[in-house]
């Protein structure tokens, strides 16, 4: 259901953060849901949309919101097996599968990260985030693999939430990317904002959104018969924006291998090797694993560091472009 709520703005609420603002006046709605609101797209001032949570508002402001009233207020606990790296009374370490969304939204309510964990842990999680996303300190890409820290209660959710806020956490991915990027190891800081026609993307802008800076290096690139040439890069996150890496990428025109919101639709090939085009048709989501993490322990106070290997169909296609260029 959706509901309108709008709001004028006087002088002693003037100079106020737009998210702080609706998070007091709407108390029951958590701040990270105002949040997500605005960056969807679902609060206007003055007629125009406004997607930076930041914004200060200003005397004689019209604000109106449309609240997306979620489909469920509680999360459906689900029997799905995790690949949990390590735990203690603190935090959980998750190896997520590609496929896998980390918490429920846009019509997958049941089959979530978020699920699992309300199963497996029913309401021995943090809560910050409220009742959809318990534990949830961070997401990867529903498409993308890797690593993720759950907090097991609000202190550990806390201490993570200022060290990703504070881009302490050491975050290093791997991907396979079409071409060679240039030059081969170097730093893209843009602004990452909303695509104005597709919603669901994300894009570079010259003038809006939030600082995304990334740090890439080529390891290696495969310049290989019958084979399009393909460069095997390392990312480390200094900021963690949505879709970051691959929106990058694509700002420096290329794209992962099996990328289908970022990528070309349809990529054709002159002549081809039977078998990488094999690997490659199979491949479950973009060729983007979240290797490893490290951050300060919320309660030890030591710096902990979990590296995860690649997921299979990934290290297959890896493994063929090694053999063929051996």
């Amino acid at each position: 259901m959706n509901n309108t709520i709008k709001f004028l703005i006087n002088k002693k609420e003037s100079g106020q953060r737009l998210d702080v603002f609706l998070s007091k006046k709407i108390s029951h709605l958590t701040r990270s849901y105002i949040k997500n609101n605005i960056d969807s797209g679902n609060v206007k001032i003055n007629k125009k949309i406004i997607n930076y949570p930041s914004t200060k508002i200003k005397k004689d402001d019209f604000i109106i919101i449309k609240i997306i009233e979620d489909k469920i207020q509680r999360i459906t606990p689900a029997k799905i097996k995790l690949d949990i790296r390590f735990e203690d009374k603190d935090i959980l370490i998750i190896n997520k599968p590609a496929g896998m969304v980390v918490h429920p939204g846009a019509g997958n309510y049941k089959k979530t990260l978020a699920n699992a964990l309300t199963y497996y842990y029913k309401n021995k999680l943090s809560n910050i985030n409220g009742n959809l996303r318990p534990g949830i300190v961070h997401r990867i890409d529903k498409e993308t693999s890797g690593l993720l820290v759950i907090a097991k209660n609000n202190l550990s959710h806390f201490s993570l939430g200022k060290q990703f806020n504070n881009h302490s956490i050491k975050r290093k991915y791997i991907a396979l990317i079409w071409g060679v990027v240039r030059p081969l190891n170097g730093k893209i800081e843009t602004l990452i904002t909303r695509n104005k026609k597709y919603r669901q993307l994300m894009t570079v802008s010259d003038i809006n959104g939030k600082k995304a800076i990334t740090h890439y290096k080529t390891l290696k690139v495969f310049n290989l018969k019958d084979i399009p040439k393909i460069s095997l890069i390392e990312c480390e996150l200094e900021t963690g924006r949505t879709h970051q890496i691959r929106v990058h990428m694509k700002y420096k025109g290329t794209s992962l291998l099996g990328d289908k919101q970022y990528g070309k639709k349809k990529i054709k090939f002159k002549k081809i090797n039977k078998e990488f085009e094999s690997n490659l048709s199979v491949l479950n989501g973009q060729t983007l694993h979240a290797k490893s993490l490290g951050f300060l322990h919320p309660t030890k106070k030591k710096f902990v560091h979990f590296e995860s290997e690649l997921p299979a169909d990934f290290k297959k296609i890896l493994h063929l472009l090694e053999k063929l260029g051996d």
